[in-house]
């Protein structure tokens, strides 16, 4: 699949690269990747670590503040193909449908993939990816 959002950078750290989701029109999904080739959090070093928590957290920080999200679902899944990388999952009032468990995640990806790929969503997207890069500048120590 082509990455619809190939540009919507939230921020890149020493160690971590975070980044509206490529593939899906949901604003506010990000993706915390690792820059080093690593499968596990048992994997980073402490610098690293140190990194992780304090990046995750202000990402959250902003998400509330600036971008109104209020829950977000966070997950990592260690037999991926792929190396690290954290979802970072927003909840919007349109997601009730789905209803409120980890399996409801596939079908609204799947559903905003197939019924949300238009202007006005990927502007949202883009701003909001915007958004949180000038909140992540302001307060992300590195």
């Amino acid at each position: 699949m082509d990455k619809l959002f190939p540009n919507e950078e939230v921020i890149v750290s020493e160690y971590f690269d975070v980044h509206q989701d490529w593939e899906v029109p949901i604003p506010g999904f990000f993706i915390l990747a690792a820059k080093r080739k690593v499968r596990s959090i048992a994997e980073f070093t402490d610098d690293e670590s140190k990194e992780f928590i304090f990046l995750v957290r202000s990402i959250r920080q902003g998400m509330k503040e600036v971008l109104d999200i209020n829950d977000v679902y966070i997950f990592q899944n260690e037999d991926t193909e792929h190396n690290f990388h954290l979802w970072i999952f927003p909840r919007y009032d349109w997601m009730e449908k789905f209803g409120r468990k980890i399996e409801s995640v596939r079908p609204i990806m799947l559903y905003a993939q197939k019924e949300m790929i238009d202007e006005k969503t990927a502007q949202e997207v883009k701003t909001m990816a915007a958004m949180m890069n000038d909140y992540m500048k302001e307060n992300f120590n590195k």
